[in-house]
């Protein structure tokens, strides 16, 4: 259950597509004056050296994010492009950083972010890398419900697992209910892998079920090796920002390109 570490996939072609939305709607929120909150179930450490052993042994940021910068898959002004090159002025050109690093980077000092890492040591890195957030070292899906609805209540939720624990695919459905139910306002974002044996299946329907008007985005790509499972990536967003679709026909044209 705690065996997970980013850090070998950090940047890769699910990240961009998962940063490149959250960027955008993080951006999207910020540009009205009122605070609003951010809040993550499933943070990680933070803050990523994509020359580090476990990134280099996987190379999967070289066809993530280190492509994207090549190939401009993303303009200048996006916002993900902008969070790349303010962290990597202070922490050095190798440097990628995790959603909880992109949120710092975007949101205002009256915001408020609140982090959940489980991992001791992921949690111990996050501790460093994000000293302006609330960090609870606790499971991410009780954190959030015992929050929600937050203060203030403009915000959003990212739900991240890595998906090591098949239960999370039953409680998914049901824990986004409650959280909707009580935060009716909350941009709720999941994050889930596509995986060749498609077990994210039922939990896609049982959402969609639930929330018919809700975003369903989705890539494929190739796998990162061979025998590799995770074959794309899929974000499902409950009170979706206007205008998101703009930003996912331009990741949609992206990977077609592949």
């Amino acid at each position: 259950m705690l065996s997970y570490q980013h850090a070998y996939h950090a940047g890769n072609l699910a990240d961009f597509q998962k940063h490149a939305l959250l960027a955008w709607m993080l951006a999207y929120l910020t540009d009205k004056p009122k605070p609003m909150t951010y809040i993550e179930t499933h943070a990680g450490r933070g803050l990523y050296d994509l020359g580090g052993d476990e990134a280099r042994k996987t190379g999967e940021a070289e066809a993530g994010i280190s492509r994207a910068l090549t190939e401009g898959w993303l303009p200048e002004t996006h916002p993900l492009r902008q969070v790349l090159a303010s962290v990597r002025r202070e922490y050095g050109p190798d440097a990628y950083p995790g959603s909880p690093l992109i949120a710092e980077t975007l949101l205002r000092p009256d915001d408020v972010i609140h982090l959940a890492e489980l991992h001791p040591a992921e949690a111990d890195a996050l501790a460093d890398a994000a000293p302006f957030a609330h960090l609870h070292r606790e499971d991410g899906f009780a954190m959030a419900n015992a929050l929600c609805p937050p203060m203030p209540r403009r915000g959003l939720l990212l739900i991240d697992p890595s998906f090591e624990v098949k239960a999370d695919y039953d409680r998914i459905p049901r824990f986004i209910g409650q959280i909707a139910r009580k935060w009716n306002v909350g941009v709720i974002a999941l994050w889930y892998p596509l995986l060749a044996d498609a077990r994210h299946g039922p939990m896609l329907k049982a959402l969609q079920v639930a929330f018919p008007e809700a975003l369903r985005h989705e890539v494929q790509f190739p796998p990162a090796r061979p025998g590799h499972g995770m074959v794309g990536s899929g974000m499902f967003v409950v009170n979706p920002p206007f205008g998101i679709d703009e930003e996912t026909r331009r990741l949609d044209a992206i990977f077609a390109g592949l």
